[in-house]
């Protein structure tokens, strides 16, 4: 008697289980779907990830309430409510629901990942072009003696301090000790030593204002390529993931649904049986 009570709750608390897995899903669907828009691929794409990562909540579901159901019909009792039928047909949805996403989330990814890389596009070409009026008022404000003046003296005191630290060897063993210190400037610290003219060229480039700018544009277009790659990179391996996902979830709705409902004869003949020849 005490087994018969323990299982007859036992197949209500797995019944109960999956009713609250099925329901939880369509409470997250149903909060997803009110940001959803039809023309931003982003917000489709983060929807339908989402939905796929949660679509085996409801598969557990569902097996939760064909286990209570066969917990029923191994101690001969009643099903009460039986729920078997309408969690084949939502499996069937489900299913078709999932393999509708997978060839719509690879669209969107490929849509998504355009946008995504038009817009790094016009944020450098922005950037350059910003650079460029910028070099454009700095050169017109070289024209006259007292810019230029400045500037020879900013050069002038830059080659001062690297001189300074040059001729300074106790200085100079400290800057090459110092961790902290780049091996890139370390390695321009030896060659200044080394000669003395590469030191005046170094500075010459540094200040000149069309090589600064070259250095920068080849920084935002270096920048620029590594952003494209990663964007490129993040949208393949979305499509592929969520893609196969939800294509293994539609597989496994389906024969639930299909293989379910043939076993309950709700997809046979509605005809009835023959009788046997006498």
């Amino acid at each position: 008697m005490v087994n018969r009570v323990a299982s007859s709750n036992s197949a209500l608390v797995m019944k109960v289980i999956g009713i609250v897995c099925i329901l939880s899903f369509f409470v997250d669907f149903g909060v997803l779907l009110l940001d959803f828009s039809p023309t931003n691929k982003q917000l489709q794409v983060g929807l339908v990830t989402t939905i796929v990562d949660r679509g085996i909540v409801p598969l557990l579901g569902i097996g939760t309430i064909f286990v209570s159901s066969w917990m029923n019909n191994a101690e001969d009792r009643p099903q009460g409510l039986d729920l078997r039928l309408p969690a084949l047909i939502l499996a069937n949805l489900f299913g078709l629901m999932f393999l509708l996403m997978f060839p719509l989330h690879l669209n969107n990814v490929r849509q998504a990942s355009t946008q995504r890389v038009s817009q790094i596009s016009q944020d450098a070409q922005q950037a350059e072009t910003q650079l460029n009026n910028q070099l454009s008022q700095f050169l017109d404000q070289l024209n006259n003696d007292q810019a230029k003046a400045q500037l020879e003296q900013v050069r002038n005191q830059a080659k001062a301090q690297f001189a300074e630290l040059l001729k300074d060897e106790q200085k100079y063993k400290q800057a090459l000790d110092n961790p902290r210190l780049p091996a890139a400037q370390k390695e321009l610290l030896k060659k200044f030593k080394a000669n003395p003219q590469e030191l005046d060229k170094f500075i010459d480039q540094q200040t000149d204002p069309k090589e600064v700018a070259n250095q920068r544009i080849s920084q935002i277009r270096q920048r620029k390529e590594e952003a494209e790659k990663q964007a490129k990179d993040r949208a393949w391996k979305s499509g592929l993931r969520i893609g196969i996902s939800s294509l293994l979830l539609s597989i496994g709705y389906i024969i639930i649904g299909w293989t379910g409902l043939k076993g309950m004869g709700a997809l046979q003949g509605g005809g009835k049986r023959k009788t046997p020849a006498r």
